[in-house]
């Protein structure tokens, strides 16, 4: 398994601090989770079935036609690259290494680069996958341009894979509305980040029909429980809550940069959800802060943190603390 924010288990255990007293920072997701209606006893009690209104609300929310609901984006990472013979991928990078490891794991030839790098290599690759915006940079990349790399690369029958699964705070930049007319365009989304929903094990696959056709032949049948398909319609519903939740994410993602650079971490990076931290400092920051309980994620190249929201004033509290705490101890040595 690779590694992953959000094992507080293991935290736990690991530096013997209960699970209740822990400020998880490490994940990316939104501390808020939305109100969620009853869930009938139907829904636990019939196998789930397509045109329950989850596609329709869906397509509402993503404004796109053509959609497979999955459970988690995760899925489709895992499965799209055994859906094409093995060839030559590329990958920007850094990104969330499942892209990297599911596509070596299925026989491609892979080559991992930075965004700057793309247009001088793409001629060499049949399928580029993007995480966009990026995880943990923070990074955004036109739609101009990737539509651009996208035409290259459908020139040559190839794919271009764009993860958008922080993309719910900016949706006027997401390539989701362009699938269906597009063939060899894959956009994936995350419902659990935004909606702060991760347990419900929720995403969606945006492509041109025949794709999505061989994609869902290949998740079998109920790929999405019934109690996660009729929740996510209500929220994905909730049309004045999404307008209200970007504002705030976005406050609480400027006053996490704020309280960073004060301490002498200035992020170089991040998205409405979290900010990126690229310093020598960072294995003995998170040592620091994971023996009070709070758990940030480290990334080795470049040696960086990245910090998600926390939930209440009592974690903003925590966290200015161990920041504090922090600079105390390195000026004393």
């Amino acid at each position: 398994m690779l590694e992953h924010g959000g094992r507080l288990r293991r935290a736990a255990q690991h530096y013997g601090i209960p699970l209740a007293e822990w400020l998880d920072l490490s994940t990316g997701i939104s501390p808020w989770p939305w109100s969620l209606p009853n869930i009938p006893a139907s829904a636990w009690m019939r196998l789930p079935e397509d045109g329950d209104g989850l596609e329709a609300a869906a397509r509402r929310y993503y404004g796109a036609e053509t959609l497979l609901p999955l459970s988690g984006s995760q899925a489709a990472i895992q499965l799209l690259p055994r859906l094409r013979r093995p060839g030559r991928v590329g990958v920007v990078s850094p990104c969330y290494a499942e892209h990297a490891h599911a596509w070596r794991s299925a026989g491609h030839i892979l080559r991992e680069v930075g965004d700057h790098e793309v247009t001088h290599h793409l001629e060499r690759f049949d399928v580029l996958v993007v995480v966009n915006p990026n995880n943990p940079t923070g990074r955004r990349i036109d739609p101009g341009v990737l539509l651009e790399w996208h035409a290259r690369l459908h020139e040559r029958g190839g794919w271009l894979v764009v993860d958008e699964a922080f993309m719910d705070c900016t949706p006027e930049q997401s390539l989701a509305p362009r699938c269906a007319t597009r063939p060899g365009l894959v956009v994936l989304r995350s419902f659990g980040k935004f909606f702060g929903l991760a347990g419900a094990r929720l995403g969606f696959a945006f492509a041109e029909p025949r794709l999505l056709a061989g994609l869902a032949q290949s998740l079998g049948p109920w790929a999405v429980n019934g109690p996660t398909r009729w929740a996510a319609q209500a929220v994905l519903g909730d049309l004045h809550e999404h307008i209200q939740r970007r504002r705030d994410l976005a406050e609480a993602s400027r006053r996490l940069a704020g309280l960073l650079g004060e301490h002498g971490f200035a992020p170089q990076g991040g998205t409405s959800l979290f900010q990126w931290v690229v310093s020598m400092q960072s294995p003995v920051l998170r040592e620091h802060l994971a023996r009070q309980g709070i758990l940030v994620r480290l990334f080795d190249s470049p040696a960086s943190l990245r910090f998600g929201l926390p939930a209440d004033e009592e974690g903003w509290r925590r966290l200015e603390h161990g920041l504090h705490t922090f600079k105390q101890m390195e000026n004393l040595r």
